[in-house]
């Protein structure tokens, strides 16, 4: 089965953040093709969506380690899945949310705290410029943020909001109902705001 070398996901996805658009359909067959042993469509389809399982983990957890850890644990669940796919049932695109946002749910249920790592990643980077500062100050606040909502609504707001999926999309991903998902992520929004705005004036936010 296909492996990922150590940043590989993280390079990917910092390069092209909106994936490649595929259908169902195109997944299908790929993952059709690598059961039969096809190993070019289990690259195909590494490119296509390893990336994406990776924003979401580090997303929901806050580093980079336990992102790319889950991400390759998501995409061999994929491989052992293709064997047994079953074509127009379900997309595999959902199906890796699901997988990785439950394996982001069970293990940050086992932390005793944050991490601090998105604090590091943020400051590993000197700015160029004054806006480059403000634009990391604003990510690194944000994520600091995510990871103080329960998790749930952590993975609601990151499909919903910085991945663009539509709220039946986001509550097929979670297994949970329209009506659920649009709780979860107003609920989450609420948690982003209230913890954000007492940080405005520190990160010289205007308006």
């Amino acid at each position: 089965m296909p492996q990922a070398q150590r940043g590989q996901w993280k390079n990917a996805a910092s390069a092209n953040p909106a994936g490649h658009p595929v259908t169902g359909h195109e997944d299908d067959n790929l993952l059709a093709r690598f059961a039969g042993g096809d190993r070019q469509a289990a690259a195909m389809l590494m490119e296509r969506h390893a990336p994406k399982a990776f924003r979401l983990a580090r997303s929901m957890l806050g580093n980079d380690a336990d992102a790319e850890d889950v991400a390759q644990e998501a995409m061999m669940r994929l491989w052992r899945q293709a064997p047994n796919w079953q074509p127009g049932r379900a997309k595999a695109s959902t199906w890796l949310w699901r997988v990785t946002a439950n394996l982001c749910i069970d293990r940050s249920r086992n932390r005793n705290s944050a991490p601090d790592g998105l604090i590091a990643e943020a400051a590993s980077e000197l700015p160029t410029a004054e806006e480059r500062m403000i634009a990391s100050d604003r990510a690194a606040a944000l994520r600091r943020a995510l990871l103080g909502i329960p998790v749930r609504q952590r993975a609601a707001v990151v499909l919903r909001h910085l991945e663009g999926l539509s709220n039946p999309e986001v509550a097929s991903a979670l297994g949970v109902s329209v009506e659920a998902a649009e709780s979860l992520v107003s609920r989450g929004v609420r948690g982003l705001r209230s913890q954000l705005l007492g940080r405005r004036e520190e990160l010289r936010w205007q308006g």
